[in-house]
């Protein structure tokens, strides 16, 4: 109770604030970045270069209510066909504009659904993007499957193709939860999805569960992840529900008097948590949870914990390249976005244009800027010396900073001559420490809640 009342002195469960999977926040983008500069940002990576790619397939055969990424309903398959035939030209673009021998460390489809496409489509697309840049040795290749969108040959197509990690969306197992969230998905069609999946050889499974959600209490959230845990994932993600229905327009179907308050989110959070401690899983950054022997977890004890537009990741490359409309890419000058609606992408595609529509050129106060939210997100702390060796940060400019910090957040941080550091009662308060060290201004409704 104690430390609940000094979370929200802090401002916890008002403040609004955002989920930094990149910096500065696509809120910072702007037309500046245009496909003339991320020609040149590509002319630059150095040949037999190992890179991340990440293709976006947007369509769903059902929109989720609760969900606020860019995608797009349909009952046929032919725009999804038509669309992969516009990532295969897309593709086609990128291997003419890259340095020559280029790799892959880590490929990711996601969406939207990318198991909507059949699995002709699957093949073609799997087989394309592999002739174009191989797997490096050790490579992950993972996929986003909707457990309702799967079936025999689409899992095989995957399979041959060579992947090595799927990632399931559960939400939540309550059937009432899942009618207010328009996510109609059973146990025993995600078990039955699970086991497809494991038959193929593939023994690596991400499941992403939320809180917050609308007629959640704590023995809810339990049964699903008490249910969850039956089906024996490596790796879950354990996000907050973000109610931002005047980004996400389908939103409006979820009564907000239904939603639990700030309190009640946290203890949500709380009671999934111990579970999933309870049962060996180690605590990834502020919301995942691994087992000891995923790449995830041993990334956090050897200290390479690394965050991006997916989330967590023990991906260290610097280069994400982002195919498919509204995939962003991350490289060493800055970021780029496709054009986030579909019909805008395919427009510039088809006329053998990337479709860049924006970006973000970083300056060198970026970089560190980025580096330091990205060390508090996955590792709560801040190393002096990584930012006076690697930036050249002098002891002053540190020390104005970290003072700023503990000036905000007393007891609840850490600050010496080593650095900053989020103690555990204070780790709630993450990413409003890591918006202390963000240097642009921002509107607060444009983001989801701190907890």
């Amino acid at each position: 109770m104690e430390q609940q009342s000094q979370l929200e002195r802090m401002g916890l469960f008002d403040a609004r604030v955002p989920r930094y999977t990149s910096y500065p926040t696509a809120v910072q983008f702007s037309p500046k970045v245009d496909e003339s500069r991320y020609r040149e940002w590509l002319a630059e990576i150095p040949e037999g270069a190992s890179i991340s790619l990440y293709l976006h397939v947007p369509f769903c055969r059902r929109l989720c209510w609760f969900c606020a990424c860019r995608t797009q309903g349909t009952q046929s398959e032919d725009p999804v066909r038509a669309y992969a035939e516009d990532l295969l030209a897309e593709l086609a673009l990128l291997r003419d504009a890259l340095p020559r021998g280029i790799r892959l460390s880590r490929l990711h489809w996601g969406g939207g659904t990318p198991t909507l496409m059949p699995a002709d489509t699957m093949r073609r697309v799997a087989d394309a993007v592999l002739t174009a840049f191989p797997l490096d040795q050790g490579a992950e290749f993972s996929v986003e499957i909707d457990p309702n969108e799967i079936d025999e040959s689409r899992m095989q197509a995957l399979a041959q193709a060579g992947l090595t990690r799927a990632s399931i969306g559960v939400q939540d197992f309550d059937p009432q939860i899942q009618k207010v969230i328009g996510r109609d998905q059973s146990f025993a069609v995600t078990r039955r999805a699970i086991d497809m999946i494991r038959a193929t050889d593939i023994d690596s499974v991400n499941a992403d569960i939320l809180f917050g959600l609308p007629h959640q209490d704590q023995t809810r959230i339990a049964n699903t992840v008490n249910r969850l845990l039956e089906l024996s994932p490596d790796r879950i993600a354990l996000y907050g529900y973000a109610h931002v229905p005047w980004m996400a327009k389908r939103q409006v179907m979820i009564p907000t008097e239904s939603l639990p308050d700030p309190h009640e989110r946290l203890h949500l959070f709380e009671v999934a948590r111990e579970i999933l401690l309870s049962q060996g899983y180690d605590e990834i950054g502020i919301d995942h949870f691994a087992r000891p022997g995923d790449g995830l977890a041993r990334a956090q004890r050897a200290g390479h914990l690394r965050r991006n537009f997916q989330g967590y990741t023990d991906d260290g490359g610097e280069i994400l390249i982002g195919m498919g409309a509204s995939a962003i890419s991350r490289l060493p000058q800055g970021y780029a976005q496709n054009a986030p609606a579909t019909p805008a992408y395919v427009s510039a595609i088809r006329d053998s244009r990337f479709s860049i529509s924006r970006g973000h050129e970083f300056s060198a106060e970026d970089k560190w800027r980025a580096r330091m939210i990205e060390a508090l997100m996955c590792d709560f702390a801040i190393s002096s010396e990584e930012f006076a060796t690697g930036h050249g940060l002098g002891p002053e400019t540190l020390a104005a900073l970290f003072g700023e910090v503990s000036h905000r957040f007393g007891d609840l941080v850490s600050t010496d001559e080593g650095g900053l550091r989020i103690l555990p009662e204070g780790r709630p308060l993450t990413r409003m420490v890591a918006q202390m060290f963000d240097a642009y201004a921002m509107s607060p409704a444009g983001h989801s809640t701190a907890i």
